[in-house]
């Protein structure tokens, strides 16, 4: 049986865990990059995929599921879980990265925990004297163009709510009580991301939106 590859379990471990929080058995593909790493990929309940690289060779490309692959760390096994290669259905975005702007991190807590205290505040007293469901309002703060950043050359870039959502709710900006880096506001083609210390996440804009043939992975 092929083995799972992963060498930083402690690394793949906090991903995996933030992951089955939000969805316990979410699609999860390895992809062997250069030097010996493993890139993680997986696809948020929102729509934003997110990735983060950690020491071991991989399996070369594959996709299990999140939480078989954390059990199997866990419990210090290094066969890959079975294979769900079928269930991955979406693009990855361009190779090619460019860095736009960096982002405090603090003003990107600052930015998730306001969008979370408004989702609670309305969900229990409405908006405006009338009520409104959770899922409505969570949907349109994730829509909401969480700030805007503006390059030297070339048109401005919006930064989804959607994506500060994913940075935080991953954990990729590290703990809330150190003043760490910030976070790196990215094009991809027509993707944007935010590149935080210990992860990215990426989204693709909704006219570029593609669902993936189920009989392989994209190769992109």
């Amino acid at each position: 049986m092929t083995g799972h590859g992963i060498l930083g379990i402690p690394d793949a471990g906090a991903f995996l865990a933030r992951l089955t929080r939000l969805e316990r058995a979410i699609p999860v593909r390895l992809r062997s990059s250069q030097a010996g790493r493993t890139a993680l990929w997986a696809r948020l309940p929102w729509g934003v995929l997110v990735t983060r690289e950690v020491a071991g060779p991989g399996p070369g490309d594959a996709t299990v599921s999140a939480d078989e692959l954390l059990a199997a760390l866990a419990a210090g096994n290094d066969e890959l879980p079975a294979r769900r290669d079928a269930d991955w259905r979406w693009p990855l975005p361009p190779a090619r990265v460019q860095a736009v702007e960096s982002v405090a991190a603090a003003e990107l807590t600052r930015l998730a925990a306001a969008a979370a205290g408004t989702l609670r505040e309305v969900t229990a007293g409405g908006l405006s004297g009338r009520s409104v469901g959770q899922r409505a309002v969570r949907d349109a703060l994730l829509d909401h163009v969480a700030l805007v950043v503006t390059p030297a050359e070339g048109d401005a870039v919006p930064v989804s709510q959607r994506l500060v959502q994913a940075v935080s709710r991953m954990g990729f900006l590290g703990p809330a009580d150190v003043d760490g880096p910030g976070a790196r506001v990215c094009t991809a083609g027509r993707w944007v991301g935010l590149s935080a210390p210990y992860g990215v996440a990426w989204l693709q804009p909704v006219q570029e939106l593609t669902v993936m043939s189920i009989g392989g992975h994209p190769k992109g």
